[in-house]
């Protein structure tokens, strides 16, 4: 091509962006650390007058992180993925649309680019974007198999998972979103069908956040049963293949129970209202007269440290024996050495992290043959309560903390994972109130038990309602 020519395409294609602008979705969900970088990158782009955030129920500063950005966020009517890109679609203003995750942190400059131009240039109504990384688990192990079973004319394409992609609005407009992580395969399926054209592009390397293992299950099935529906639908399957797409489950899950022999786990029981059958805090006011006192402590003040400080007062002059007998007072759930041994059994570590006393965590953990545990220490002198109690370091916010609390349970959870060598994603941790959200928010599989808190609920990755600890022995 000679300089001239290039010179006029450039131009034509500038032209072209002029009259095709593109609205930019992001689902999101806690995605505080990268949303504002994502913005910003997006608004960078001179092709782009519409960015649409969508946030899940976020319970960190996304939404605000976003909308200082310069975004416009709007709060999805239903959990999950494609429920979040189908309801930013609703809301789009122009025909060229253009999806982008929001916990990247840093796109390559020409990402926008590459995966609008063929469309605007109609050379492709669905673009899908490939980037350079390992091949995701999910893909290699079902998509791509049950692709090449049921729409082998689409096995060709390297990462029909992926959500970065841009797309013709009257055709997006005709496709089902799955409200959960089959939604981008059904996308390209349902396109397909449309006679739609496409075209996968590599926008180059990014830091793209990897799913934990303790959540290929649940994808897997969903992708697959994405994919099934589409087959049923159109007319594509047999019962060769539905049992063929059998096996292809089984494996799947023979695989992630395969990584896990020999992986280092650890897993984090709160105390009370989840090992006990109640609060240690109330039971000993219950049986040494505090009642009342508890009541104006915890009425009359908001700072968790005052709060901890007034009510440790009020164990002066209490001997270690008699705290010991009230904690042992307190039912605790039936199962709980049973499924603690049970665990144990398949690698994990045991343990406790408690903002009660270390007295009675410590006693608890010796008494189910527990590995750790993490708590307040309540001081004594000559074995009798003196009032004080120490908060330990561990606790209280730094530079490596997670949040922005000043006390937090998440603190204590990065102590174990230091002191064990093992990642996050590697930890499964149990609670049951507003205290815990952080901490079952940050680890690999965050779990609530028999807990009233609807934020604590949604945030949770399971939800136990009955008082067992049996089910945490199906997804371990």
């Amino acid at each position: 091509m000679e300089p001239s020519d290039s010179f006029e395409g450039d131009i034509a294609l500038n032209n072209l962006n002029d009259i095709n602008m593109i609205t930019v979705i992001i689902p999101v969900l806690n995605e505080e650390k990268t949303i504002g970088k994502v913005v910003r990158f997006v608004k960078s782009s001179s092709s782009v007058d519409e960015i649409i955030v969508v946030d899940d129920k976020s319970i960190d500063n996304t939404v605000q992180e976003a909308i200082n950005a310069g975004a416009r966020v709007i709060t999805s009517t239903k959990i999950g993925k494609g429920a979040s890109m189908r309801e930013g679609l609703l809301l789009a203003k122009n025909t060229i649309i253009l999806y982008l995750d929001g916990d990247i942190e840093e796109y390559p400059p020409d990402t926008i680019e590459k995966l609008t131009t063929p469309i605007i240039r109609d050379e492709a109504d669905l673009v899908k974007g490939t980037f350079a990384r390992e091949a995701g688990r999910v893909t290699e192990l079902v998509a791509k198999p049950l692709l090449n079973i049921l729409f082998p004319e689409l096995y060709i394409f390297t990462q029909p998972l992926s959500g970065m992609m841009a797309a013709n609005k009257n055709f997006l407009d005709n496709v089902t979103f799955e409200d959960d992580y089959g939604v981008d395969i059904g996308i390209m399926i349902d396109m397909y069908f449309q006679k739609a054209r496409i075209l996968e592009v590599n926008i180059g390397k990014i830091a793209h956040k990897m799913k934990q293992w303790q959540q290929l299950s649940g994808m897997s099935r969903e992708v697959s049963q994405a994919i099934l529906k589409r087959a049923i639908k159109y007319s594509k399957t047999n019962l060769d293949a539905l049992g063929t797409i059998n096996i292809i489950r089984d494996q799947m899950e023979f695989a992630i129970k395969e990584t896990l022999i020999g992986l280092k786990k650890v897993l984090i029981f709160d105390l009370d209202d989840t090992i006990f059958e109640g609060r240690f805090i109330e039971k000993a006011a219950e049986t040494l007269g505090f009642q009342k006192e508890l009541y104006d402590i915890i009425t009359k003040n908001n700072e968790p440290f005052i709060i901890t400080k007034l009510i440790a007062q009020q164990f002066k002059g209490v001997n270690m024996a008699k705290i010991i007998e009230i904690a042992d007072n307190i039912p605790i759930v039936p199962d709980i050495s049973e499924v603690a041994n049970q665990l144990k059994k398949r690698g994990y570590i045991c343990g406790i992290i408690s903002d009660s006393y270390d007295c009675v965590a410590n006693h608890i953990k010796n008494k189910l043959g527990l590995d750790f545990s993490l708590a307040n220490e309540l001081e004594f002198s000559q074995s009798i309560a003196t009032g004080e109690v120490k908060i330990p370091s561990f606790f209280i916010r730094s530079d490596k903390s997670l949040c922005n609390h000043s006390y937090c349970k998440t603190n204590a959870v990065l102590q174990i994972a230091g002191k064990y060598n093992i990642d996050l994603s590697n930890i499964i941790a149990i609670g049951d109130s507003v205290n815990d959200i952080c901490m079952i928010k940050n680890v690999g599989i965050g779990v609530s038990f028999c807990s009233n808190n609807r934020v604590l609920n949604y945030t949770a990755d399971k939800v136990i309602g009955e008082k067992s600890f049996k089910p945490l022995l199906e997804f371990t």
